[in-house]
């Protein structure tokens, strides 16, 4: 049997994937690149903080995802990301849905290194009604299906005021029921 070449499997992966630092691309491979808009030299060396939409989400996702790390060394979310460059189509800029998902490979220092995923699942659409952050993390938490009550814990908000986002978010995407709505954040 021939021994498994890795790196040509990383590279070829049908996901993007990237190895990191404390929050630092430090590896990349061909299906970032195109969903980002950027080369490869473009994201290593970078922080994640350029792909997504504002620091303040970057900061706010690093700090809900590292007691999930500490407790399992796995975390998967669904999230606004931004494109970084003009390449493959792309426009700077563009916000998108994307499912997220990473292994930390020290739970006790979860940013330390760790291995993660980026799936599209805007098709290459942009994100076409102008969220807030908070809808933005608010939509996040209904396309997995989650109730207000839940969404409210996880994002540490009363369930009324998730309430409220979610029928702001119906309001923006003209969406009737949250099976609607979901289908048309996934779709942009």
């Amino acid at each position: 049997m021939p021994a498994v070449d890795y790196r040509l499997a990383f590279e070829l992966a049908p996901v993007g994937m990237v190895l990191s630092r404390h929050r630092i691309i430090v590896d990349c491979n061909a299906r970032v690149c195109e969903m980002f808009g950027a080369t490869r030299d473009a994201l290593v060396g970078q922080s994640f903080q350029v792909l997504y939409p504002s620091v303040a989400e970057f900061e706010r996702i690093g700090k809900r995802m590292e007691p999930i790390l500490n407790a399992s060394g796995r975390y998967a979310d669904n999230r606004m990301m931004k494109r970084l460059g003009n390449l493959h189509g792309m426009f700077a800029g563009e916000t998108f849905w994307c499912h997220v998902s990473g292994q930390a490979l020290n739970r006790d220092a979860p940013h330390e290194a760790g291995i993660w995923t980026f799936e599209d699942l805007g098709s290459r659409r942009s994100v076409k009604a102008e969220l807030t952050p908070r809808e933005r993390e608010v939509a996040a938490q209904v396309m997995q299906g989650r109730t207000s009550k839940e969404i409210g814990k996880a994002l540490q908000i009363s369930h009324r005021t998730v309430e409220i986002h979610r029928a702001r978010l119906m309001r923006k995407y003209t969406a009737a029921t949250t099976a609607e709505l979901v289908q048309k954040l996934i779709a942009g």
